[in-house]
């Protein structure tokens, strides 16, 4: 018997895929199922296109039998098997595929599902295995054959008396080393939790010979141990079920099997989409938030199948950022996939999938809105951090997508509320969507930046998270309504005359001059307040960075000391301006105790840190005594 050599691209591709191509070595038992189901694929097919032929698919499975005396795992199935050229021409070259070449022979479209179509899936066997035999008898032939081989040194094929038609592969498996424990590919768990992670939904079954525990016969307290025949994958998915046939509680059963939370989904979204690129779905938009869900250690993505075999547990392409709460599944034919069908190829039916995956769940999450606002809010309450961020990131490039879903605490409504909500209830004189930051609804609530706008009655949205401001800049505008914070210098509000303005101006001109150069540097300006009613101080701001934006950037690991542009703002109509007039007349030393005193309460009001607490107390006292 001659041994034949690979050719020497191949010997070179065996080598690389034995130790690259691959990144986990117990994918070679999901290439030997995938080959196997294609086996029988092809009987099927041939069943179909020959009327002398009949299809009993009680005759057709794929059984793993696991011999840890000699060592050996072998995978049999009932399949079309090949014959010697078959051999030849599919294990004899490297990345050469029957099951492609099938496909094109037979002008099968593609309706009709193969699932090997690269060539190199089988001899991931010799990532395992020191020698690799493939017994196999073609359908309609007289003859079996032996294929053999070590690997890169080459193989032999020789006649074989094989009764059946099909295919045996047996794997003599190499031995343990310190790095490496191949004896547990014999183990019977560790060869069903392989099955049930890769190949669960290959559709013909999977047999395996189980040790098990049974009543004896004639009793009911002892029990013997014996071996018996089981079905280890369940063969049908359920995403390519109908859905009317399934309840809530069969989502809620598929969700915990999958471990994608121990809660239970908020709501299940079930795709199946036959068009330019065929697939189906079922995605779950969790209850709860995953503890890991704001670490490094949270990894975002969808399993991934071609065809009912797992290509990728976490396919982080098929849902972007701001959607990475979502958890679920996608099964497609029509994807290309690299030779170790690992990896995706970035093409177009990819990207065809994730935007309708995108699509559908925004369309879901304004479906739960609209018909279920509380089980909507309990989502939010989870997950609008992360929609905020969405809109954010990429420079606001998603903003039009998400800008639908956000919610905001209505000072007005006492409750969440919609941009575009907000903007149906906005006043007809009403120039801009108002809004206040601050740690809380109760703190925000009483923050005097927002007496004169709810005085004159205008509506505020109450930002808590530290993501609002950042993502409301990135917005710009809602239905070409501006965003305006309490704070702002300019609220758009004409409060008063302009002559009445103008005698107040140069009335507080010269206290506030005084004031201002008594602060330095602390502040741009100090004026008079058009905003306070019954509060005698607060801090506006000029420019673009708010004091929230301030604390939060300065709150960062690399500390960039922003400092936002504060404008001391005194109510002309409190008494405590009649105190600074007085002192400015009589006591200018008094005036800068004064004035120190009302700015670290602008500093307290919003939540930041006094600079010189003891000076700050020591004034107080002097006013006291």
């Amino acid at each position: 018997m001659i041994k034949k050599e690979f050719k020497a691209e191949s010997k070179r591709l065996l080598d690389l895929m034995i130790n690259s191509i691959y990144t986990h070595k117990e994918i070679f038992l999901r290439e030997l199922i995938s080959n196997s189901s294609d086996a029988i694929d092809k009987m099927y097919y041939k069943a179909l296109t020959d009327e002398d032929l009949t299809f009993n698919k009680d005759d057709y499975y794929i059984k793993i039998i696991a011999d840890k005396d000699s060592k050996t795992l072998r995978i049999v199935d009932t399949g079309i098997g090949m014959t010697k050229k078959e051999l030849e021409d599919n294990l004899g070259v490297i990345a050469q595929s029957g099951s492609l070449a099938f496909k094109k022979e037979n002008e099968i479209k593609d309706g009709f599902d193969i699932i090997g179509q690269f060539g190199v899936g089988f001899y991931s066997a010799f990532m395992v295995a020191d020698s690799v035999t493939v017994i196999s008898k073609a359908f309609g032939s007289d003859e079996g054959y032996k294929w053999e081989s070590t690997g890169a040194d080459g193989y032999t094929i020789e006649p074989y008396d094989k009764e059946a038609v099909g295919t045996e592969i047996i794997l003599k498996l190499k031995e343990d080393s310190e790095d490496e424990k191949y004896q547990d590919f014999l183990e019977e768990y560790r060869l069903k939790s392989i099955i049930k992670k890769y190949s669960d939904f290959i559709r013909y079954p999977i047999k395996m010979d189980i040790a098990t525990s049974r009543p004896k016969e004639g009793t009911e307290e002892e029990y013997e141990d014996v071996v018996e025949e089981q079905i280890v994958n369940s063969m049908v998915p359920m995403w390519r079920k109908n859905k009317n046939e399934l309840t809530t509680e069969d989502y809620d059963n598929f969700y915990s099997e999958k471990r994608y939370g121990f809660d239970k989904p908020l709501k299940h979204i079930h795709i199946s989409a036959d068009g330019a690129v065929r697939y189906n779905a079922i995605l779950f938009i969790p209850e709860k938030m995953p503890y890991d869900f704001y670490t490094k250690d949270y990894e975002k993505g969808l399993e991934l199948y071609s065809s009912g075999v797992l290509i990728m547990n976490k396919c982080p392409d098929l849902v972007p950022d701001y959607f990475s709460f979502v958890k679920g599944m996608v099964d497609s034919e029509d994807l290309s996939l690299n030779i170790s069908r690992e990896m995706l190829q970035h093409d177009r039916q990819l990207k065809i999938i994730a935007k309708r995956i995108k699509e559908k769940i925004k369309s879901e999450l304004q479906s739960l809105l609209k018909t279920e606002r509380e089980k909507y809010e309990d989502f939010y309450k989870n997950f609008g951090r992360q929609l905020k961020y969405g809109v954010y990131s990429d420079f606001g490039q998603n903003k039009e997508t998400l800008q639908e879903l956000l919610l905001f605490y209505s000072s007005k409504e006492k409750k969440m509320t919609t941009l575009e909500e907000y903007v149906d209830r906005m006043k007809e004189d009403q120039k801009y969507i108002y809004y206040a930051s601050g740690d809380s609804v109760e703190k925000i609530d009483k923050m005097p930046q927002t007496e004169l706008l709810s005085e004159e009655g205008y509506e505020i949205l109450y930002f808590t998270d530290d993501v609002d401001e950042f993502s409301i800049r990135m917005l710009g505008a809602y239905k070409e309504k501006e965003f305006k914070s309490v704070s702002s210098g300019d609220l758009g509000i004409e409060e008063k005359d302009k002559k009445e303005e103008e005698v107040e101006k140069q009335d507080s001109k010269e206290v506030f001059a005084f004031m201002k150069e008594a602060l330095q540097d602390k502040v741009k300006d100090v004026r008079p307040s058009k905003r306070l009613k019954n509060h005698p101080v607060c801090f506006a701001t000029d420019g673009e960075l708010t004091i929230e934006m301030e604390k939060v950037l300065n709150a960062m690991p690399n500390n960039q000391e922003m400092k936002a542009e504060k404008v001391l703002e005194i109510n002309i109509n409190h008494d405590v301006y009649k105190a600074l007039k007085e002192a400015f007349d009589q006591d200018k030393d008094k005036l800068k105790i004064y004035t120190n005193v009302l700015y670290n309460q602008a500093l307290l009001i919003e939540g930041l840190t006094i600079n010189d607490p003891v000076e700050f107390t020591d004034n107080i006292c002097k006013l006291m005594t």
